[in-house]
């Protein structure tokens, strides 16, 4: 096989959550450059519509949204099991919904407000492997796909309560040991890890404090934030034959943070 055939994905449908922007859009438009048809889910429905505008004028040959919450572990349920009836089958799942969204020092955060960072970064995302991944096996073929962070293994300086750092280190570990558990069946299960990205939320973020851009930057080997497009071949590598020998790895893609 030659090895840029190695990277297509001609009729396999791929599943994104959280792909309407950010990472998330940059993976889809990854996937669909390389004949993927996808499904997309957020919880924007406005974000989702110019998301599928934008991927189908980008030549994506099929793409369904699905408006969804999977911060709660009955929403992430109740998608996957509408995926399951209206889009099987399902061979490549990027889980990328994530975040932290609060700042709460450990000693102050009330436990609903922990529970509910680790649903959003962990619990979602073993429903959907559960479900959607699990799927794959009868099959004896499919992609996994867990999107980590380095403060999976970096606690970061400026955050407080560290529920993101437990939820994505658990995330990684849940990688490495649904890996292992699904090899004999052919579906590999990775990881990716990203560092430090310009997304459109941290631009937001900078409007209002120009000068972190320019700190984080100066922590990073390679001297600047990644662009959100330099994650894409990555996420095509994962879920594509390429990487057909490759599994329970968690892949750090941060320009060199961790090295220091």
């Amino acid at each position: 096989m030659n090895i840029f055939d190695s990277l297509r994905l001609d009729g396999r449908r791929a599943l994104v959550t959280g792909g309407s922007r950010g990472l998330g859009l940059e993976m889809a438009r990854a996937l669909a450059a390389a004949g993927a048809e996808l499904v997309i889910a957020s919880r924007d429905e406005q974000h989702l519509a110019g998301a599928r505008t934008e991927l189908l004028a980008a030549g994506a040959p099929r793409v369904e949204v699905r408006a969804a919450d999977l911060e709660s572990p009955a929403g992430a349920t109740q998608f996957c099991e509408q995926v399951l009836a209206e889009l099987s089958p399902i061979d490549v799942l990027i889980n990328n919904v994530g975040g932290r969204r609060i700042n709460l020092p450990t000693e102050e955060m009330p436990l609903a407000e922990w529970q509910r960072i680790i649903d959003l970064n962990l619990t979602q995302a073993f429903v959907c492997t559960k479900l959607i991944g699990g799927a794959m096996l009868p099959r004896r073929r499919g992609r996994v796909i867990n999107v980590s962070s380095i403060s999976a293994t970096l606690p970061g300086r400026a955050m407080r309560g560290r529920s993101y750092e437990t939820s994505k280190a658990a995330l990684s570990m849940f990688t490495k040991a649904v890996a292992a558990d699904w090899a004999p069946y052919q579906v590999t299960v990775n990881a990716i890890a990203p560092g430090a990205f310009l997304t459109d939320a941290n631009r937001r973020w900078f409007a209002d404090r120009p000068e972190l851009q320019a700190e984080i930057a100066a922590e990073i080997p390679l001297g600047r934030w990644g662009e959100p497009h330099e994650i894409g071949a990555l996420a095509l590598y994962l879920a594509s034959d390429a990487s057909s020998y490759m599994t329970g790895s968690v892949v750090v893609i941060d320009g060199g943070r961790t090295l220091w």
